[in-house]
């Protein structure tokens, strides 16, 4: 679980043993869930580097309220609407790998969005796969351990970050 101050503490402090710093750059990312048959599923995309499976996730702009930026890049990366929580789900640390070849440690805000649309058409369609998973399914699939636990704790309750 990932959710209170203590654990961000805990978090930050094993960010900065890993990398002997705190993080340098901010991103979110939304975690588009839907409710099916009765159950809740969440939608992974692939990325466009590597092809793991993430979340839909990326800068914010300048002056951009955050969770409004985590839902701007799922309607970029997925082609997701829908309504997005002001409220973190958790965070975690990973190295981003520029172009340079540098790597660049980030903390991400994930920010739970219930999607309302799903378009047949979107700006990286043509760069991503996307699919719908149950949030047991979806921890599985991603690399960080961090990012698991949240999408695992977030599917026990998403009534916890209603929008």
């Amino acid at each position: 679980m990932l959710n209170g101050p203590l654990e961000n503490a805990n978090l930050a402090e094993r960010v900065r043993k890993l990398f002997g710093t705190v993080p340098l750059r901010l991103q979110v990312a939304a975690l588009p869930w839907r409710r099916q048959a009765g159950s809740i599923e969440v939608m992974l995309i692939t990325s466009r580097d590597t092809g793991r499976w993430v979340l839909p996730k990326g800068w914010p702009e300048a002056r951009e309220p955050l969770c409004e930026a985590a839902a701007r890049e799922a309607g970029e990366e997925a082609g997701l609407t829908g309504t997005v929580s002001t409220m973190e789900a958790g965070r975690y640390f990973y190295a981003k790998a520029l172009s340079t070849g540098q790597q660049v440690p980030c903390e991400v805000l994930v920010f739970p969005l219930k999607v309302t649309n799903v378009a047949a058409k979107w700006k990286e369609r043509h760069e991503r796969e996307r699919k719908w998973v149950t949030p047991m399914q979806a921890a599985r699939m991603v690399n960080e351990p961090d990012l698991s636990q949240i999408i695992a704790f977030f599917g026990e309750n998403p009534k916890r970050f209603a929008a």
